[in-house]
């Protein structure tokens, strides 16, 4: 390009004018990214696409190349993040292995508990809510419900018994295998502690 075309190209009022300048240079850089000629024809048309529609954003007196080539660039790394999480699965051998519980069986599962937690003594679900739910030891709870050690542990173990047959759950069952994890981190959190 010579120095007169660009200085040409810099007084026109529209940098969109000049876009169509810069393709066969995008394109030369975009060819050294993918190292295939269709991908890059893919990614110079983004680009210009990009551009075009963000040409508000471009400020005139810097650099059009600079500022395109940011874009493509900007581009085709998006892009190769994008396919780096993607599998390929042309024959759906991957996607068939693939399933998601249904939402809502955590939902009702989550209902029977509240419900089932509702009809336990007020003694039952403070110590449930300090020990499973807070986190809180026998020792700490023991201190805030102002009772002893061992009647913390009593009332726990209860607790959770009563649980297990008001949900009609099986010695050794999980109370909330139908939930999501996020579900039962708070709901069942400590409540393996040593109570």
């Amino acid at each position: 390009m010579t120095a007169a075309s660009v200085l040409a190209e810099a007084g026109s009022a529209d940098p969109r004018d000049r876009l169509a300048g810069a393709i066969p240079r995008l394109r030369a850089f975009a060819i050294s990214l993918t190292r295939d000629v269709s991908k890059a024809d893919d990614l110079v048309q983004e680009t210009i696409l990009k551009a075009w529609s963000n040409i508000d954003k471009f400020d005139p007196a810097t650099n059009l190349d600079a500022w395109l080539f940011t874009i493509l660039r900007n581009a085709f790394y998006s892009a190769l993040r994008k396919t780096r999480r993607e599998v390929q699965d042309s024959d759906g051998a991957f996607a068939a292995t693939l399933s998601e519980r249904p939402a809502h069986d955590g939902r009702l599962a989550f209902g029977d508990f509240q419900r089932a937690f509702d009809q336990l003594s007020p003694e039952h679900r403070e110590v449930l809510i300090l020990v499973g739910a807070s986190g809180f030891s026998c020792e700490e709870a023991a201190e805030m419900m102002g009772v002893a050690v061992g009647t913390v542990k009593s009332r726990a173990s209860r607790a959770r018994r009563r649980l297990a047959e008001l949900l009609h759950l099986a010695e050794g069952e999980d109370m909330f295998s139908g939930t999501d994890g996020a579900t039962q981190a708070v709901v069942l959190r400590g409540a393996t502690a040593a109570c």
